[in-house]
């Protein structure tokens, strides 16, 4: 199995800064994309970033300018660096991957446990 581990999250003022991390562990071969969601109150899951292996990045449109996603392929992380954060930001964020547990395989979704972001106005 793949486990992935989310940590960083807690309490924060607007405009606030929060770093969220993420380790995959597991039979992994090599993780095609990675990202972060995000489900508040009442709300559906929503895509916040994404990173593929080669870098490229993709953003909600909420959080432009101000999230920052980064990952390291070596050690099967990734990072979401939250700033200038504001009160719809809170939310339970959800790491993703997409995992390749061995070379002949296709890759398959993993979730991780969620992690909660809390922001006072």
């Amino acid at each position: 199995q793949v486990q992935l581990v989310e940590s960083g999250g807690g309490l924060v003022q607007a405009g606030g800064s929060l770093r969220l991390s993420c380790a995959a562990s597991g039979i992994i071969f090599s993780i095609n994309a990675m990202g972060w969601y995000r489900q508040a109150p009442g709300k559906q899951r929503e895509l916040v970033a994404s990173v593929t292996s080669g870098g490229t990045t993709n953003y909600a449109d909420s959080v432009k300018g101000r999230f920052t996603i980064s990952r390291d392929n070596a050690k099967n992380t990734v990072s979401l660096q939250l700033n200038s954060l504001l009160p719809e930001d809170a939310a339970v964020y959800y790491c993703n991957a997409d995992v390749r547990r061995y070379k002949w395989s296709g890759g398959v979704n993993y979730w991780g446990k969620g992690i909660l972001v809390t922001v006072s106005s």
